[in-house]
């Protein structure tokens, strides 16, 4: 046990602080679009610049450096689209600057392992967790290369990342490099030219409280009608008072509509963003805002009626539920998923597999427990080496989709989230609970085992089972036995000791070990202080 880590504690996983709907804007006349263009293409060029201006200035930004960015883009726009602009700069800067430094701890983990397996003797095994050397002289010198790849990139990283430096792209580094890999995309390059102007367009403005509908930027009213205050520029192009152009066509938000109606008619903020989805020919409007901190409920409560340990894997979600001694209760189930596909697809296949899951626990009002995965350093290759299996089904896991989607879910359901530490539940849940729950009409799986492991540890309780006594000495001699026992039970992970005495007929430590000549007259019973006389034993005809 000593090569074992420290576990975290089990915690309540806070609920959601924002929330999203999304609506097509249909009916859009051809004046309608040319406007959205046209706005989001001016817009786009000055937030280009404004991103530009703030990579420039790196750790010396100051206040003053952000109010004179805002008044220059005042003076092509308005106050208010200006200010959206440099917050979705300050935003994206940051965003960069956090990938910047998960990249370097990610190029300094690797450097170290193959620093520390180039050290060691070609062919050596490795110990625990700890990786032994390279199998042969030709890894060994093909990894002594990397070696130097990898410290040259490191230095570069480590540069900028003391410089400030980032490196970012409106529209996408991806969308980027596709331009020069046109065949592999299927796309023409007049096709991509329209992705990418798409994809650069600046079309959202934030929420104020106490201004009209919540918002003066993108005006959106009870009846759904949508007005955008125009740039100073493209003012002629208004076809309302006031420099504003107002569309054709009107919004109706299915989800959540009574909530987004009830903001805007308090003049409570309420955020806009109107894209185009050139794929399919179609315009969107999203509206957000912020909701307050959801109560969260106290951990003892969520393991009051037990809960549902739930297994995260590739390809489904293996669940089980526990009663509060951490019992297996019933059967097991699994929410499948098919993650092929593009984006849209799998992320309507983890929608289906969480929605079956938590209309299960909202039936029985339990709370799940799911692990707290994060694969950031399992990913590298240079942990795992020829284990491309491994690192592909560790990849493909959805496990930041997964999170945050049962969290947004499960609030709205008002349903628990106990988030445990993933150490050893599937080793462990293997070792201790899929033999036993596996019988004649139900085959159970390493992955329901896990799942019973990481519930029994979102309980407070052990993952090992109580070890029973053996089979033709138990005092209900073989019929049904607890396998729990209390948080104070001394021994309760070992076997239950043995008892001097005739019932378990142990001769005590300290007593002389010779074999009885006759049967005894009187034996105590452990059970009672009363001692009774044993009758003589009966003789048969024959032994008369």
């Amino acid at each position: 046990m000593g090569g074992l880590r420290e576990l975290a504690a089990p915690f309540v996983v806070p609920g959601p602080s924002g929330v999203a709907v999304r609506d097509r804007l249909k009916r859009l006349s051809a004046e309608d679009e040319r406007v959205l263009r046209l706005v989001g293409d001016h817009l786009g060029t000055l937030a280009s610049r404004d991103l530009k201006a703030r990579c420039a200035a790196g750790l010396d930004h100051d206040s003053e450096q952000w109010a004179a960015r805002k008044r220059a883009l005042t003076e092509a726009s308005s106050s208010r689209w200006a200010g959206s602009i440099t917050k979705a700069t300050h935003d994206q800067w940051a965003l960069a600057r956090r990938g910047q430094l998960a990249h370097l701890q990610s190029l300094e983990a690797g450097v170290a392992v193959i620093a520390h397996r180039l050290s060691l003797p070609v062919g050596e095994k490795g110990a625990g967790r700890v990786p032994g050397g390279y199998r042969s002289r030709r890894e060994w010198h093909a990894k002594a290369r990397r070696l130097h790849v990898l410290t040259d990139r490191l230095k570069a990283v480590q540069a900028d990342w003391q410089a400030g430096v980032v490196h970012v792209v409106r529209g996408g580094k991806r969308l980027l490099n596709t331009r020069h890999h046109l065949d592999a995309a299927q796309l023409t390059e007049e096709q991509w030219r329209i992705r990418w102007q798409a994809g650069r367009r600046f079309l959202q403005a934030d929420g104020e409280s106490g201004k009209r509908f919540g918002n003066e930027t993108v005006r959106v009213t009870p009846g759904g009608e949508i007005s955008l205050k125009l740039p100073a520029p493209l003012a002629h192009l208004a076809n309302a008072p006031h420099g504003r152009y107002v569309l054709a066509a009107k919004v109706a938000f299915a989800h959540r509509g009574e909530q987004w109606a009830d903001r805007i008619l308090a003049n409570r903020a309420v955020a806009y963003r109107i894209h185009e989805d050139t794929a399919r020919g179609r315009w969107y409007l999203t509206a957000s805002w912020t909701i307050p901190p959801v109560k969260i409920v106290p951990l003892a409560a969520a393991r009051t009626n037990g809960l549902i340990g739930v297994d995260t894997n590739a390809d489904h979600l293996a669940a089980w539920r526990l009663d509060t001694h951490g019992n297996p209760v019933g059967a097991p189930l699994r929410f499948f998923y098919d993650l092929t596909g593009n984006a849209a697809h799998r992320d309507a296949q983890v929608r289906h597999a969480l929605i079956r899951l938590l209309h299960w626990a909202e039936r029985h009002r339990l709370a799940i427990a799911v692990e707290d995965l994060d694969f950031t350093a399992e990913k590298t290759r240079e942990k795992h080496g020829r284990r491309k299996r491994f690192r592909n089904l560790v990849s493909g896991m959805p496990v930041a989709r997964l999170r945050a989607r049962l969290v947004s879910m499960a609030a709205e359901l008002g349903i628990t989230i106990v988030a445990v530490d993933p150490a050893y539940t599937s080793r462990w849940g293997a070792e201790h609970w899929q033999k036993p729950l596996t019988s004649k009409n139900r085959t159970t799986t390493r992955h329901d085992a896990a799942a019973v492991a990481i519930g029994r540890r979102a309980l407070g309780h052990g993952i090992r089972r109580r070890t029973a006594p053996p089979r033709d000495d138990r005092s209900d001699r073989r019929g049904h036995r607890t396998v729990q026992a209390g948080h104070g039970d001394r021994g309760r992970e070992e076997t239950r000791p043995r008892v001097p005495g005739p019932r378990t007929r142990c001769v005590p430590p300290d007593a002389e070990r010779t074999r009885a000549t006759r049967t005894p007259k009187t034996v105590r019973d452990v059970r009672s202080d009363q001692v009774w006389v044993q009758d003589s034993l009966l003789l048969t005809d024959q032994e008369r």
